[in-house]
């Protein structure tokens, strides 16, 4: 049976909309104090205001994860102002597609930066206030979830370093949870196939104009779907870890 999350906090990057969003909702909706990160302070507010209308407790951390010091300071801000840390959704990043001949290289250094080094930061920061939760926390575990993709298993033409960082966050999370499995830190991966968010509004004009067409008469993923899994993931018994979840939508075929 699922357990509660009562009693415990979590943190969330990315969480000005999309997927993070609807993760933070999800998290205090199981009971957690949830922090939210992103660069989007106005945003965050209102994802405040909305989780404590529903009877949640939640922060706002206005913070750029690829910068080192603002990802340790959100997470310390998180545990100084909450009282612990539990659970870390590691969800923010970025998808800027296209061929690899041509291409802009600052789209692949802005990808590095979020995708794979604010991963990094957050995780790094954050690991020894959860190996701390999980010896003393009420659940006796603690929970490291990172957002990978469909293009984290398999690699696409006009995807190559997408491809590039989300394949490392899979070998990331498998490492890490090799090292801190026997004491109670579970490193999970959720990898989303196609998803209704903004990450598309961010691609030049003609690559998202390919994309549109290609997911055309895709009936998609949507932010709360991600969220379901999320809440699935985390709130499994002790014993129970869900080390990877493939979501994508019944009719996308890659």
């Amino acid at each position: 049976m699922a357990e509660s999350l009562e009693g415990t906090v979590a943190l969330v990057t990315g969480a000005s909309s999309g997927i993070g969003e609807a993760g933070a909702r999800a998290l205090a909706k199981h009971g957690a104090a949830v922090a939210v990160a992103a660069r989007r302070k106005e945003r965050l507010d209102e994802l405040v205001s909305t989780i404590e209308s529903e009877g949640g407790k939640a922060l706002a951390i206005e913070t750029d994860v690829t910068v080192e010091a603002e990802a340790r300071s959100a997470v310390e801000r998180t545990v100084s102002e909450l009282g612990r840390l539990d659970t870390v959704f590691n969800n923010a990043g970025r998808m800027l597609l296209g061929p690899i001949e041509g291409a802009p290289t600052d789209e692949w250094d802005q990808m590095i930066e979020l995708n794979l080094q604010g991963l990094l930061y957050v995780a790094h920061a954050a690991l020894p206030h959860l190996l701390e939760a999980a010896e003393d926390g009420p659940r006796g575990v603690a929970d490291m979830v990172n957002v990978s993709s469909v293009a984290g298993r398999r690699a696409n033409a006009g995807a190559g370093v997408y491809n590039l960082t989300k394949f490392g966050v899979g070998a990331f999370s498998e490492s890490l949870r090799q090292e801190v499995a026997e004491r109670h830190v579970r490193v999970s991966l959720i990898e989303p196939g196609a998803v209704d968010t903004e990450l598309q509004d961010h691609l030049r004009d003609e690559i998202r104009e390919q994309t549109a067409k290609r997911f055309a008469d895709l009936d998609m993923l949507q932010s709360a779907d991600i969220a379901d899994a999320l809440a699935y993931v985390v709130t499994r018994p002790r014993h129970v870890a869900i080390n990877e979840l493939l979501i994508m939508p019944t009719e996308q075929v890659r």
